[in-house]
């Protein structure tokens, strides 16, 4: 399989760029990440580098030519593959404008033709796709699978939507909601609200009706698209064989490919008394109906935190136990820590660095063992230590594992060819947006051929807190690793006028960047609305925009978002409300 290298676009003023010099040659063996060549646009020179592993089987543009931006300068292959068969092999561009590798993906009329073309005849109980699962992965492939003219099946054995939807971030949110509200009525009093009482009760009764209900609403609309996009659904559990047939009770059907998008399910630790009814999961949690006194958590990743807060705000005594040395380690250390101060400030005990070793039930109540000998005593606990791909169904199909995921290549597709697996399952990115495009891309490839990769390197990722936290790209200790030196852009919500005037001032956005390009490489934001400023960053990077082009834009003001413009400024030394740099 061959890649076409093309005149990269840098910038969304660049029109063409010039070749200034081939670091490899033709017949050079290329491995990815490699420099190829140095080019220069209208405001600078950039070294890039090869996306691909193989040979350089052509230079089409030598050093000195001006080229327009995404026109193919060169060919990579493998040894011995000729320039004919390498350009009926390139790189192209999908259907949906997006640049893909692999054998050529058909143009948007040619997609649109295949969608009314005569196919081969199906049976009754066979289809194009068989998607196992309805989670976000697997209502997604079903519905982008049905968009492109297949004849395509979801199996579902509970309700449609997966964990997100069901146990997972919405319910959660509907309970933070509530946890937001009652901060709102801590302050209403110094905001000149005065009311008639400050007493409040929280129904527990209410609040799981209400929770449930929004859940209806959102998985009865998953129902409602899929019968609209003429998917058929099918109850029940799937046992999945590898001839492709998916056996449902006494009904087999088979397809011509099956996505499986079975999702995860609650990871358990194995310690003495983790057995015990008064130990929840996070499934089970939200459907308590009585406010425990006090609640132990073990784990401080997102739903531990989440959730701890949750119950910290209706008045219970959360302890947070968690084995690193900070909260959700995934996050920058610089936000994490700040969090972690936040949050204890609203009442919460965090303990990190510590690991529970056993749990003893007695009168109605727990005391967590911890290995560094000390006790936890609460009324409740929560199991919160991540999540593990849920492989129930497909026992049959001997895939190809790597540490207890189904491993899969770019295009989201198994050991087993036509069967693929985007979403949790795959434990690459367990995120409900990363499953949709996994799950977009699966069905695309399943139906044109192995064309689309799921490019999630730019994924964001949130923790729905108050105030919340939400990153995207490197940390700064991972961008330090890989890069050394890395220029580093802040800016507070302390002095934000809309942040001030919503009782929010706190917290900040954090830019990391390059030295030598300005290259965007992490925004890191822990503030008001951080889980929808974060987009814009994702939509940044993913555009490959330079901290001095996003400059260029203006933010309106008073917005939230203009602390993230000012972080960004920062990183030249250019925010006009921080104070000047030091030399």
């Amino acid at each position: 399989m061959a890649f076409d290298v093309i005149m990269p676009k840098l910038g969304v003023d660049m029109q063409e760029g010039e070749i200034l010099e081939w670091k490899k040659q033709e017949g050079d063996v290329v491995n990815e990440g490699d420099i190829l060549l140095e080019i220069m646009s209208d405001k600078t020179n950039m070294e890039i580098e090869a996306e691909e592993s193989g040979v350089l089987l052509k230079i089409v543009h030598p050093d000195g030519d001006v080229v327009p931006v995404t026109e193919v300068i060169a060919y990579i292959g493998a040894e011995g593959e000729t320039v004919r068969e390498v350009a009926a092999d390139a790189k192209i561009v999908a259907a949906d404008g997006q640049s893909v590798s692999g054998p050529i993906a058909p143009a948007a009329e040619q997609v649109a033709q295949a969608s009314v073309s005569p196919k081969e005849e199906l049976g009754a109980d066979e289809f194009d796709i068989v998607v196992v699962g309805g989670g976000p992965a697997g209502y997604y492939a079903a519905i982008r699978g049905a968009q492109l003219g297949a004849k395509v099946a979801i199996v579902e054995k509970f309700e449609f939507g997966g964990t997100c939807l069901n146990v997972g971030c919405i319910p959660t949110k509907t309970y933070l909601k509530n946890a937001e509200i009652l901060d709102g009525l801590k302050i209403a009093a110094g905001r000149g609200i005065n009311l008639a009482s400050t007493n409040y009760a929280i129904d527990m009764d209410k609040t799981v009706e209400f929770k449930n209900s929004v859940v209806k609403t959102l998985t009865s609309g998953v129902r409602g698209l899929l019968k609209a996009n003429k998917v058929e659904i099918i109850n029940g559990f799937g046992q999945v064989n590898p001839d492709k047939s998916v056996v449902i009770g006494d009904r087999v059907i088979k397809g011509r490919n099956i996505i499986l998008a079975t999702g995860s399910k609650v990871s358990r630790i194995n310690i003495p008394g983790i057995d015990s009814q008064l130990v929840l999961t996070s499934d089970d949690i939200l459907d308590l109906r009585e406010i425990p006194k006090s609640l132990a958590v073990m784990g401080g990743g997102v739903v531990g935190i989440e959730l701890g807060l949750v119950w910290a705000s209706y008045g219970v005594d959360v302890t947070v136990i968690e084995m690193a040395d900070r909260i959700v380690p995934a996050m920058d250390r610089e936000v994490s820590l700040e969090l972690q101060k936040l949050l204890t400030k609203k009442g919460m005990t965090i303990k990190t660095g510590v690991g529970v070793s056993e749990i003893i039930e007695a009168n109605n109540q727990l005391t967590l063992k911890l290995n560094n000998g000390e006790e936890v005593v609460a009324e409740k606990a929560l199991l919160s230590i991540g999540r593990v791909p849920q492989l129930g169904g497909l026992e049959n199909l001997n895939l190809e594992m790597e540490r207890g995921r189904i491993k899969v290549n770019d295009y989201q597709e198994t050991s087993i060819p036509g069967i693929y697996a985007p979403g949790d399952v795959n434990g690459s990115k367990m995120l409900a947006h990363a499953a949709y495009r996994m799950g977009e891309v699966a069905a695309e490839n399943a139906i044109w051929g192995n064309v689309r990769k799921a490019n999630l390197k730019y994924t964001p990722a949130a923790v729905y807190t108050h105030p919340e936290v939400a990153m995207v790209g490197l940390t700064e200790e991972d961008a330090r690793a890989k890069y050394g030196d890395v220029l580093i852009g802040k800016n507070s919500f302390t002095g934000n006028g809309r942040a001030i005037a919503s009782n929010e001032a706190h917290g900040f956005v954090k830019v990391i960047a390059d030295t030598k390009y300005h290259e965007i490489l992490g925004v890191h934001i822990i503030g008001p609305a951080a889980a929808e400023m974060i987009n814009e960053a994702a939509t940044i990077m993913e555009n490959e925009l330079t901290v001095d082009e996003l400059l260029r834009s203006i933010h309106g003001h008073p917005t939230f978002s203009e602390v993230m413009y000012e972080a960004f400024a920062d990183v030249l030394g250019e925010a006009i409300h921080n104070p000047p740099k030091r030399k």
